[in-house]
C-alpha cells in the first residue's frame, strides 16, 4: 500500500464514522476525486478546484467543461463532480413529494427550498391546497434569468382552476442574491393576490428562497387579505385559520 492509498483509506474511514462532519472544503473534493481518478494524490487538484471556484458551493455548481479546464480534471471527474446538485436537488423533490400536506409555514418553507435548491436561473411555482392544506399539485409557470422572472397572472390563475386549489402558495428564488423581496416582487404579488380573490381562492403565502434562507412575503405584510372583493373576504376569515403558526398547529 502506497502513502496516497492509506491517505484515502483513512479518509473513507472517517467518513463511515462521522459523515462529512469536520471535513474541510478541500477534504470533501478529495474524498469524491478518490473516485475520479484511481491513483495518486488528488490534494492539489481539490485546492486548485477551489481556487478557481472560490469555494466548495462554486466548484459544485460549476459545469463539467468548466470544471474540464482545471489541471488534473477529466471528463469522468468533471461528470461526477457536477452530478451531486442534481442528485440533491432529486433527492429534495422526493421529499417534497412525500410531504402532502402544508401545515404551517415552516412547513411551506422547508418545500419550498426543497423545490428550489441549487438552480442557477430564477424560477416560479405555483402551489395549489385544498380546504384541508393537502398538497393537489404544484406547477412550474415561469423561469428567468439570474434576476428576474415574470409571473404570468394567466398561467397562475390557470393552474390554480386547472387543479381546483382552495388556496395558494407562490414561490420563487434568487440565486444570485438575498431571499428579501424586490419591489417589482411584492407588486406582482398584490396583483397576484387579488387576481386568485376574484377567483374565490386564497393566496396564503409568497416565499422566497435564497443562499441566506427564505423570507415570506405574508409574514411580513407584504400583501393584504383586505382586497374588498367577496373572496377577499373569506380570505380574511380563512386565512389565519389556515395558516397556523407552528405552536399552533402543534397544540
Amino acid at each position: 500500500m502506497t502513502m496516497h492509498d492509506g491517505h484515502r483509506q483513512r479518509m473513507r474511514e472517517r467518513f463511515r464514522q462521522n459523515g462529512l462532519e469536520g471535513f474541510a472544503p478541500h477534504e470533501v473534493l478529495e474524498l469524491l476525486l478518490f473516485y475520479g481518478r484511481a491513483r495518486g494524490d488528488v490534494n492539489p487538484t481539490a485546492h486548485a478546484l477551489l481556487d478557481t471556484f472560490g469555494s466548495l458551493k462554486g466548484v459544485l455548481e460549476a459545469r463539467p467543461e468548466q470544471l474540464m479546464s482545471v489541471p488534473g480534471v477529466g471528463e469522468e471527474t468533471a461528470t461526477l463532480i457536477s452530478l451531486m446538485v442534481p442528485m440533491f436537488r432529486r433527492y429534495s423533490q422526493c421529499l417534497c413529494e412525500e410531504r402532502d400536506i402544508l401545515r404551517n409555514r415552516r412547513e411551506a418553507e422547508a418545500y419550498c427550498t426543497a423545490l428550489l435548491s441549487g438552480y442557477r436561473a430564477e424560477r416560479f411555482y405555483v402551489i395549489c391546497l385544498s380546504t384541508d392544506q393537502h398538497v393537489l399539485g404544484r406547477r412550474l409557470v415561469a423561469e428567468g434569468s439570474l434576476t428576474e422572472v415574470a409571473a404570468y397572472p394567466r398561467l397562475v390563475a390557470e393552474t390554480a382552476l386547472e387543479l381546483n386549489a382552495h388556496a395558494v402558495v407562490l414561490c420563487h428564488n434568487h440565486p444570485s442574491g438575498t431571499c428579501r423581496p424586490s419591489q417589482d416582487d411584492i407588486r406582482t404579488t398584490r396583483r397576484l393576490q387579488q387576481l386568485l380573490s376574484g377567483l374565490d381562492m386564497i393566496l396564503l403565502d409568497h416565499i422566497v428562497v435564497a443562499a441566506d434562507g427564505t423570507y415570506s412575503m405574508g409574514q411580513h405584510g407584504d400583501f393584504s387579505y383586505d382586497t374588498g372583493a367577496q373572496g377577499g373576504a373569506r380570505a380574511r376569515q380563512e386565512a389565519p385559520e389556515l395558516w397556523a403558526d407552528e405552536e399552533e398547529t402543534e397544540r
